[in-house]
């Protein structure tokens, strides 16, 4: 690029646009990648634009196809940023800190590749490629500052993700998050309350506590009941109406934590706690640390303490050596956890995993032939649960964006406090994101509820406020704002004012 073609790229607006892939600790980490670029003077790309001046992809490494789905999106870049001066594209997360310098040699065209510890640098890192002209590439071994400490972009002015903890110390063999991510490392308990309280000050009325393994809470800090403290601690917070957490372990989760949550009035009827198999022998392999029968009983112990407690998972089929008895296994705690919901895979070979090397490989039409049993009887069972809740009155949080048919129906989308979503009439009052109408459900599909009659009730909420101000502030921004240059070093923590992976 010449220097004609950089003074061009920099001059007047300079847009962005992050693609997020894998689990909700990349949604939340691609929020302080947009609050990083904001920071520096970029604006967000309008929807539907072709091309943002700066593209990031902010990777997974989960899933076998992770790969080709990020160099076929790479590919298709390509002519745009030739055509384009001063364009540039960069990769972080989970696939750029294992693959490192791949990225630049099967698309050359790449400016930036940073990993999953160091997401701060990214606007140095765009800017020493600019002036360099040839791409970065910087991956950092371990946390270089926990990443609450960097500006953020939060998707949602009512609902936000609150990280409690980084890394993971599970060998799980199928995972490949442990060796991408670290090592569990823990936030200050005072500095977690402090960003909640921050939030709620703002106008967010939920959070979502969230860790790679998030109620191992406490294992760096040396306090085995710390996560328990914590959702008590989330209780005591005046304007904080509804706590979430995700993902669990079967193996830290103590009767404590179903205390917590059943004894906690803000703490949401919602657990997703993952299965992965239902086979002893198979979770032996998985190097998985509990058996059919604890799950199963931490299961029975949260239904007993939280009667409507909606129950979700993830599954795991065609693991190496698994066998037809294994799978049955899986049906089995499948029929007896009756989960409301169930994330489900087909295995996916990663390399570097021990899992990848094991004997007994699955052929993909077996695989494939299991996987869709699972998800008829998941399917059937979801259905069954549903249907049970028709005629309760249930108070909704209205959600923004998750009813894709709301404009051609004439409703609106809410989730109840179990987090089921539910489609419902649109009252003759304005109802915004953020506030609660109380409905009577109808309708039960597999995945969704509908509540067909009027709204019983509408409350007007600081969450809808902080929205509505969001939303007329977006409206009213300026086209552009002139790129200022990105700070050197690691970002000044915000002020106190300011605000997992399917393989748990």
């Amino acid at each position: 690029m010449s220097s004609i073609d950089r003074s061009q790229s920099v001059g007047g607006t300079r847009t962005y646009e992050v693609r997020t892939y894998g689990c909700q600790m990349n949604v939340h980490d691609s929020e302080r990648l947009a609050g990083l670029l904001e920071d520096a003077g970029y604006v967000r790309a309008p929807e539907g634009a072709d091309a943002a001046d700066v593209v990031v992809f902010n990777t997974c490494a989960v899933r076998e196809n992770a790969d080709n789905k990020l160099y076929g999106n790479l590919g298709h870049l390509a002519p745009k940023k030739a055509a384009r001066p001063g364009m540039q594209i960069a990769v972080g997360g989970c696939l750029a800190q294992k693959d490192r310098d791949t990225i630049v040699k099967k698309a050359p065209w790449v400016d930036v590749v940073f990993g999953t510890h160091n997401i701060g640098k990214l606007p140095v890192l765009l800017e020493r490629a600019r002036v360099q002209e040839e791409a970065q590439v910087e991956i950092a071994e371990s946390l270089e500052a926990f990443p609450s400490t960097l500006p953020t972009r939060r998707e949602s002015a009512y609902a936000a993700w609150v990280s409690i903890s980084v890394g993971c110390n599970n060998t799980c063999t199928f995972c490949i998050v442990p060796a991408l991510r670290g090592k569990e490392k823990d936030r200050r308990p005072g500095d977690i309350l402090a960003e909640i309280e921050a939030l709620v000050a703002e106008g967010v009325s939920e959070v979502t506590l969230l860790g790679q393994n998030v109620n191992a809470y406490g294992s760096d800090i040396g306090d085995r009941e710390a996560f328990s403290k914590l959702l008590r601690a989330c209780g005591k917070i005046d304007g904080l109406e509804r706590v979430r957490f995700t993902s669990p372990h079967p193996r830290d989760f103590t009767d404590d934590v179903i205390a917590a949550m059943a004894e906690t009035p803000n703490v949401m009827p919602q657990l997703h706690m993952p299965l992965q198999s239902g086979s002893d022998p198979v979770l032996k392999a998985m190097r998985r640390s509990y058996r059919q029968e604890r799950f199963l009983g931490i299961i029975e112990k949260v239904r007993a303490a939280i009667p409507h407690a909606a129950i979700s998972t993830d599954i795991i089929v065609g693991f190496p050596g698994e066998t037809e008895e294994d799978f049955e296994q899986t049906l089995h705690v499948v029929r007896e956890a009756r989960f409301a919901q169930a994330f489900t895979f087909q295995y996916s070979k990663r390399p570097g995993t021990p899992a990848a090397e094991m004997d007994g490989q699955i052929p993909k039409k077996v695989v494939q032939e299991r996987y869709e049993r699972l998800v008829a009887l998941q399917e059937e069972i979801s259905w069954e649960e549903n249907k049970k809740q028709v005629g309760r009155t249930l108070e909704l949080m209205v959600a923004e964006g998750e009813g894709r048919k709301d404009d051609t129906t004439h409703r609106l989308s809410g989730r109840a406090p179990d987090n089921r979503l539910v489609h419902f009439t649109k009252p003759d009052q304005e109802v915004r994101p953020g506030d609660v109408v109380t409905v009577e459900i109808t309708y039960a599909a597999p995945h969704h509820l509908l509540a067909e009659g009027p709204v019983l009730d509408v409350r007007r909420t600081r969450a809808g406020d902080a929205w509505e101000k969001r939303n007329a502030a977006e409206q009213a921004k300026p086209a552009g704002v002139m790129l200022g240059l990105p700070k050197i070093g690691a970002p000044e923590p915000l002020p106190v004012a300011a605000s997992a992976c399917g393989c748990d």
